[in-house]
């Protein structure tokens, strides 16, 4: 034992970067399909092993892993985020206030009928609705009050503790409630809601599983004979299936390819579409020819896009090719990806900033279509450290500002300021994708790496307070966490069905983005044996985690009596 305490004393980061390791595998584990998550059992594991000793951790640390984490959030959801803010969106931006809305009066209810601390409110609200980085902006709001060392120490134990009691059960109440309670709540089937939203999506006919994905696309060569005398545009249009004439050899030059071009009898031509289509077309155009050479001169390509054009954000894909119009020509949607997750596709579906695109087609036509979306996706982009570095030190140093109610000065704290510059920061990305690169790889990386750490310092340096604070609320932390976790989403259900006339299966996507339960998405699909809820997540999803975020810093002031 003297021998553990040396080292604590020595070396705490091992321990620090052991909670991270053992907490992260634990976290993988899954039971039936569910798990707790690597964040609950981050801290759970740093709690357990804070009962060895006391360890401490300079604050500057806690600062900078907590700060990369929330700058993550905030470049991640910022072209969401300010996409969000238009009339499309809006009842999915309400639906979001009104769940974090609820999530507040709840427990400064609670604070006010059972005394709670500062912070035991806080680690209610983290907990309960399922927002990790509401331990960050509220302990950052309580260092700003000034308090004597063995307080501040005693509040983010509290913090802690009330944050590891509610936290599991918010995540795993969020979980049945989104597939099965909210449907009974709207009183529908999800599986047949479902259904109807597909055959809407596909233009109301009753919708199939495979003709919502891609066809494949193909390129074959042909020699002019029916079609001679006929213009590009019209062989097109009799094709169909948005097929595009992408070569045209006479005589041995190459002739461009324009709509308006005249074929003549023994052109070569190279037709591009969907198999279907450019199988059907050799009546229309002539023989088809083995040109290899004429097709290995056209290169084709897959490129995933991130949809970036805000005149994009909320518009069906029937509208998205209005817009991108000829610059549309010889591109196909592939798949179309929100949050990790792939979206039915029909002429109905909405498109939204932050999606990703991938698109198939002969390469010049991709390029075409991409700088009207959006940017295409790089695998190997490299972080641009200098804009990390300057994002967040700017999102510090406007956490410092601050302005009072009565006798406590609220405000954002670095975890905030963090959190607003990740906004800016993100959305700026998005306007000119030339700068500030953060590769979806690498944010995954800096947001996990963030999170975990800070978490697992939190646990480690209060693990013993944390403790006792279980063990004196652990009871009444359970019954208030139930009512903080399950009011807001019965809640938000009603004002979402009766209110806001939502759809039902874009309501219950909608609930899990809100609470930014990921796992709740998958279970809805599952049971509306369907993709189509994964509709309604994004821009709960950017809206909640901002929203959800900034009550740290109001529950502290709202709670704080001096």
């Amino acid at each position: 034992m003297e021998t553990v305490r040396w080292i604590i004393a020595a070396a705490p980061e091992i321990f620090l970067l052991l909670a991270i390791a053992i907490g992260t595998i634990l976290g993988r584990i899954k039971v039936r399909g569910f798990s707790i998550g690597t964040t609950a059992c981050i801290l759970i594991v740093a709690v357990l092993i804070g009962q060895l000793g006391s360890f401490t951790f300079p604050p500057i640390l806690r600062a900078i892993l907590f700060s990369l984490f929330v700058f993550t959030i905030g470049y991640r959801s910022g072209p969401e985020f300010f996409a969000s803010l238009s009339i499309r969106t809006l009842a999915q931006v309400v639906l979001s206030l009104v769940i974090g809305a609820t999530g507040l009066v709840l427990v400064l209810i609670f604070a006010r009928l059972f005394k709670l601390d500062t912070g035991t409110a806080a680690g209610l609200t983290a907990g309960a609705l399922t927002q990790s980085s509401v331990i960050g902006t509220a302990s950052g709001a309580l260092a700003q009050l000034g308090l004597a060392p063995d307080i501040l120490k005693q509040q983010e134990a509290n913090i802690a503790a009330g944050y590891a009691v509610t936290y599991v059960l918010g995540y795993i109440l969020t979980l049945p409630f989104v597939p099965f309670v909210a449907p009974r709540l709207m009183r529908v089937d999800l599986k047949a809601e479902a259904k109807k939203l597909e055959a809407e999506l596909a233009g109301g006919v009753p919708a199939k599983s495979d003709n919502l994905s891609y066809r494949k696309f193909q390129a074959r060569a042909y020699r002019v004979s029916a079609a001679a005398g006929r213009t590009v545009e019209a062989i097109e249009a009799e094709i169909g299936g948005r097929t595009v004439v992408e070569r045209i050899v006479r005589q041995g030059a190459d002739v461009g390819p324009h709509r308006d071009v005249v074929l003549e009898n023994g052109d070569d031509i190279v037709l591009t579409g969907p198999t279907a289509a450019i199988v059907a077309a050799k009546p229309v155009i002539g023989a088809e020819i083995d040109a290899d050479e004429l097709l290995r001169s056209l290169p084709g390509n897959v490129i995933d896009v991130l949809v970036e054009n805000r005149k994009l954000h909320g518009r069906s894909i029937r509208e998205v090719a209005e817009i991108v119009g000829d610059s549309a020509r010889g591109v196909f949607l592939r798949a179309l990806t929100r949050m990790g997750r792939e979206v039915p596709l029909g002429p109905d579906t909405r498109v939204y900033v932050g999606d990703v695109m991938t698109l198939v087609g002969s390469t010049p036509n991709i390029a075409r279509a991409t700088a009207q979306v959006g940017s295409a996706l790089n695998t190997s982009d490299r972080t641009d450290i200098a804009f990390l570095a300057a994002g967040i030190a700017i999102g510090l140093l406007a956490g410092l500002a601050s302005f009072k109610i009565g006798n406590v000065a609220l405000t954002l704290g670095g975890g905030g300021g963090a959190l607003i510059a990740g906004l800016v920061c993100g959305w700026l990305r998005s306007r000119k994708p030339s700068m500030g690169a953060m590769p979806p790889a690498a944010q995954q990386t800096l947001g996990d790496i963030g999170l975990g750490g800070f978490i697992a310092a939190i646990g480690l340096g209060n693990g013993l307070a944390a403790w006792s604070a279980i063990q004196a609320h652990g009871l009444l932390l359970v019954g208030m966490g139930i009512v903080v976790t399950l009011v807001p989403l019965t809640v938000g259900t009603i004002v979402a069905c009766y209110v806001l006339r939502m759809n039902p299966v874009v309501t219950c996507g909608a609930l899990a983005g809100a609470m930014t339960v990921d796992a709740a998405v998958t279970g809805a699909c599952d049971v509306a044996e369907s993709k189509t809820p994964v509709l309604g997540v994004a821009v709960p999803y950017a809206v909640g985690n901002v929203v959800l975020t900034v009550l740290g810093p109001i529950v502290v002031a709202a709670t704080y009596s001096g």
